[in-house]
């Protein structure tokens, strides 16, 4: 994956979905207003204008969470978790900051905004929501979707989210999501007049086309295999990551015993009991200190979670190509059989064997008029093919411009990420050592005492 991909010209590749037509196609100008205090006519194709450039004027934060009960669309009462998204302009007019929005999300939400945005950006790496339920977690933890300190983590994790795709140099410009943080009320209606349900690939079309695409391009396959090793090595991380921490878990907390140990043993003593006393006393500060370091560094482990479902993400685009790839191919052979036929129809000779092939020998010849007649239907139908195979070529090759330069992208944040995480998680070992170290100190001072 670290080498730079040939030039996406050298191969005909199929081509990303065209953009559809988004709502409210006056959207720069609602910005415009907000922001600037003055109504534009925008553009109406789906992007922000860079005038109107709005996400580099503004702090996006999922500030509170808050547990809730309703009714879902069966009319069934259900418990869950709405998040607050606030939204502040940095940009100050005469001293006052403008543009400041709040609003309520639920997690499905924030669902519904991803899988628009991987419909409607088939070609772009797109972020992952944090997990839905926990996993790979030190058993004190509850990987109840409803613990408080599971709810602060997504928290957290949804923020990052929104930040991910504010920070894209091309999601960050979709007025759907301009809406997601602006519009609370018929926002879900919003979205779904967009038809991007329509445009979503099946899941069989999807195998299909990985199991039968003849020329697959190496270059996305050596990306989605990479994608399934990523995975599985970070998977195997936080495994490792989860045991460790049960281990030292259990080990802090025993250390408790050496405190209840000493403070019995300082009731017995006269010249010793002050110094076995003491020493209790930093055993037991010891032992307790597990509980706040262990949270902090599941924050770490969310951080290397956040790419474990990055793997998916990477995977959505090679199947992506995948399916445009197999369209392609599909159409190739489509308009070589009707070529075949035409030739057929004009030399008055058959190579392989057909349904109408044997329906002429019973039936007798197609008379001269039938046969110029359907020779001019395939010549229409193959100048169509034509057409439609050289579009597929061209727009495949702007596809897979996009994509490399989304994965190069994606790639130099994935390397600066995961490096500033596995760094701070040393820090943060190297932390709990010198604690570690700090306590047994003063508890040699106090046995020195005695």
């Amino acid at each position: 994956m670290e080498q730079a991909p040939p030039d996406p010209e050298r191969r005909l590749q199929p081509a990303p979905l065209e953009p559809l037509g988004h709502p409210d196609a006056g959207l720069e100008a609602v910005v415009g207003e907000e922001v600037e205090g003055a109504r534009d006519e925008g553009s109406g194709d789906g992007t922000m204008t860079e005038n109107n450039f709005w996400l580099k004027k503004i702090e996006i934060s999922v500030s509170e969470a808050e547990k809730r009960t309703g009714r879902n669309a069966m009319n069934m009462q259900e418990t869950y978790t709405a998040y607050l998204i606030e939204t502040r302009s940095v940009e100050h007019i005469d001293g006052q900051s403008v543009l400041t929005d709040s609003l309520w999300r639920r997690y499905s939400e924030f669902e519904l905004l991803r899988n628009y945005l991987l419909v409607y950006y088939p070609h772009v790496v797109v972020p992952p929501l944090p997990e839905k339920r926990a996993e790979f977690v030190w058993h004190k933890l509850s990987a109840d979707n409803m613990d408080p300190d599971f709810v602060e983590r997504r928290r957290i994790g949804l923020e990052n989210f929104l930040l991910r795709v504010a920070s894209h140099p091309i999601l960050c410009r979709d007025k759907i999501f301009y809406l997601f943080l602006t519009q609370e009320g018929n926002w879900k209606e919003t979205v779904n007049e967009t038809g991007f349900q329509l445009k979503a690939d099946s899941r069989l079309k999807a195998l299909n086309a990985t199991f039968r695409v003849k020329n697959p391009d190496k270059r996305f396959t050596e990306l989605k295999h990479y994608s399934d090793e990523l995975q599985s090595v970070i998977s195997h991380l936080l495994r490792v990551r989860a045991r460790v921490a049960d281990r030292l878990y259990g080990v802090y907390k025993v250390h408790g015993n050496y405190g209840r140990v000493f403070s019995e043993w300082s009731a017995i003593e006269k010249e010793m009991g002050d110094g076995l006393q003491s020493a209790g006393h930093h055993m037991d500060v010891y032992a307790s200190s597990i509980d706040d370091i262990l949270e902090d560094e599941e924050h770490y482990a969310d951080q290397l979670k956040e790419y474990l479902f990055y793997a998916e993400a990477l995977r959505a685009v090679c199947r992506k190509h995948e399916l445009m790839q197999y369209d392609l191919e599909m159409a190739a052979q489509d308009l070589a059989s009707k070529k075949q036929q035409c030739e057929e129809l004009a030399t008055g000779t058959v190579r392989t064997f057909s349904l109408k092939g044997m329906t002429t020998k019973l039936f007798g010849q197609e008379t001269p008029e039938q046969r110029e007649a359907r020779i001019k239907v395939l010549e229409e139908q193959i100048n169509e093919g034509e057409q439609q195979l050289k579009s597929k070529n061209l727009e495949g090759r702007e596809f897979v411009k996009n994509a490399w330069a989304d994965i190069e992208r994606f790639k130099e944040q994935k390397n600066r990420d995961l490096k500033e995480a596995l760094i701070s998680y040393a820090v943060m070992q190297i932390s709990m050592c010198k604690k570690g170290i700090q306590v047994w100190t003063n508890a040699k001072e106090c046995f020195s005492k005695m």
